[in-house]
């Protein structure tokens, strides 16, 4: 695959539209590149976003890296709104600094009913992967 069906702004469009409670009380994810099989967002780093110890939450890295792989699949597919998660595991490495968190989708398999994918996360800026996620959609029959 060299292109993607839906470019970086269609896909920030549809998510936008069709979740916008992702952003409800603030704009924290953003979509920063879709690429053939990929995805890069990132999760400002706000207290909304924190536990207690100051450190950005593990449901917080899960909706990040679950919100990435969809836009991965999404814009590899097309605006498929009942694509769903079917697992995602979560490997949390070590104690994201005080910065946004950035997360990179590398979709492994894209099939017709299946999607699978791993993203790794990052605090902005810092080279060790601070989550490890791995996940599957389901996506559903063209009709």
């Amino acid at each position: 695959m060299s292109e993607t069906v839906m470019s970086l702004e269609e896909t920030a469009a549809f998510l936008e539209r069709d979740f916008p409670q992702m952003n409800a009380g603030g704009r924290h994810f953003h979509l920063e590149a879709v690429g053939p099989l990929s995805a890069r967002m990132r999760l400002d780093y706000h207290e909304r976003h924190l536990r207690p110890g100051g450190t950005v939450s593990g449901p917080s890295m899960m909706a990040l890296a679950d919100y990435a792989l969809y836009a991965a699949i999404l814009s590899n597919i097309g605006p498929v709104a009942l694509a769903v998660t079917t697992n995602l595991n979560v490997n949390f490495l070590r104690r994201p600094g005080p910065a946004a968190l950035v997360a990179e989708c590398r979709l492994l398999k894209l099939g017709r009913r299946l999607a699978v994918g791993e993203v790794a996360i990052r605090s902005q800026g810092g080279e060790a992967i601070v989550c490890h996620a791995t996940g599957t959609y389901s996506i559903p029959p063209e009709r």
